[in-house]
């Protein structure tokens, strides 16, 4: 009989602090609400190909024409890309094309002969056709209401795709603070003139280097949103960001620094604001963070989801929906 009132004491008394851990967590989401106008985000803490589908299956958001599913290939020799073995199932249940534009800061992956040998050596070229969209060059799109940016410049190759699966490791960067969904479809989409564009805040698009850090920011929110409205106001275009390695250097880092903060899972939404947004909150309530979000700050990386906010993008606020049982 003793054993078993200690079994019922421990019983309770973890069921309480879980309790507490739950109530605890959901305070310091800062931007989730129980609002119906606020864009839903889906999250799974299961990172594998199986959370990956679940999240995307939750989208309920059904590609047309021909699928590009943008990545980052990853800098050789030790970056923390997305996985080939994560990503394979979902890439082909969509009949997906992976698809890359070339770096504008020399490394590996700076002309396109070298980016497909990098994309070869990482595995991608075996789950899936790879299209370098800036191989032939750029192509404009109106930005509409950017305060930085007329045009924003993509690689050529965006007109033969429909739809759009934005696939992002969530991570911190050297530059923008933190790199996710907005980031994968600015800089990612961008061919190398149109990284130097959004780099420079519109004043080159052949030096990246020189611009201001507001102007920085604002223009990947305002080149995002050029991505956004080109498909078909954002009806061809779905986000999802898998919270794994999270290490203060992004994926263009071929030697990151080791993570302070355990994996934490997978999320995906229509909206590439509250998503970022989403998961940005789930760093500030992760034990570990304070590198990372003294990075995010060092850099004023939330002044991307501010001004992404204010020119229509999409919204900071969110309603999470948790996926696991």
């Amino acid at each position: 009989m003793r054993g078993l009132k200690r079994i019922c004491f421990i019983t309770v008394f973890v069921l309480i602090l879980l309790s507490q851990h739950a109530a605890c967590f959901a305070a310091v989401l800062e931007h989730q609400t129980d609002k119906a106008s606020a864009p839903l985000v889906f999250m799974t803490e299961d990172i594998s190909p199986k959370g990956l589908a679940a999240v995307y299956e939750a989208l309920k958001w059904t590609p047309s024409g021909k699928v590009a599913v943008k990545i980052s290939t990853g800098e050789p020799p030790a970056s923390n890309y997305l996985r080939p073995e994560l990503i394979k199932d979902l890439v082909r249940h969509v009949n997906g094309t992976i698809v890359e534009c070339n770096t504008a800061y020399g490394g590996s992956r700076a002309e396109t002969a070298m980016h497909r040998q990098v994309a070869k050596d990482h595995g991608f070229t075996a789950i899936a056709d790879v299209d370098i969209m800036d191989e032939d060059g750029s192509i404009e799109l109106p930005v509409s209401g950017g305060k930085n940016l007329k045009g924003n410049l993509v690689g050529a190759h965006f007109k033969n795709y429909g739809s759009f699966l934005i696939l992002s490791h969530f991570k911190g960067h050297a530059m923008a603070g933190f790199g996710g969904a907005v980031k994968n479809v600015s800089i990612g989409i961008g061919s190398r003139a149109g990284k130097s564009r959004i780099h420079s805040g519109g004043k080159s698009d052949t030096n990246p280097w020189g611009g201001d850090q507001d102007s920085f920011t604002e223009s990947m929110a305002e080149a995002c949103k050029a991505v956004s409205d080109a498909l078909d106001n954002g009806k061809k275009i779905a986000y999802i960001n898998v919270m794994n390695r999270l290490s203060i250097d992004c994926d263009c880092d071929g030697t990151p620094a080791e993570p302070d903060i355990h994996d934490i899972g997978i999320l995906g939404s229509t909206d590439p604001v509250a998503l970022d947004q989403a998961c940005m909150d789930l760093i500030n309530a992760a034990e570990g963070n304070k590198s990372f979000v003294e990075r995010v700050a060092k850099q004023r990386g939330l002044h991307t989801l501010e001004h992404g906010e204010a020119i229509g993008l999409g919204k900071r606020s969110y309603r999470m929906v948790k996926l696991d049982k």
